[in-house]
């Protein structure tokens, strides 16, 4: 999808806050969804590091996902973030990794 088209679609995905009260958040306020997603991008760029990888978010609306040599993407939800990252380093990138798994327990999460 081109930058242009990431930007108009803003049909939302299941991994986005919802503006509901009680519907996969709590988050009534753009400003807590904003949070939230923030968190989000946080989280997965502890897991991403690991394959040296890093993730931004751009202009909440998708995420850019980056080498350390400065090849990126742009990945529209967090669902695309796996096979995009495969795709950027060359190679299988597993969440479920015991080394990754064991690098998070030892920093504490």
């Amino acid at each position: 999808m081109c930058a242009l088209c990431g930007v108009l679609d803003g049909g939302g995905d299941w991994t986005d806050a919802a503006a509901r009260p009680g519907v996969f958040t709590r988050n009534v306020d753009s400003l807590q969804r904003r949070r939230e997603r923030i968190n989000r991008v946080a989280c997965a760029q502890k897991v991403l590091s690991f394959y040296g990888l890093t993730l931004s978010d751009w202009q909440a609306s998708s995420f850019v996902l980056s080498t350390l040599t400065g090849k990126s993407c742009l990945v529209d939800n967090l669902t695309h973030l796996w096979a995009a990252a495969e795709t950027l380093t060359g190679r299988p990138c597993d969440p479920l990794d015991p080394r990754l798994i064991e690098r998070l327990e030892a920093a504490g999460g």
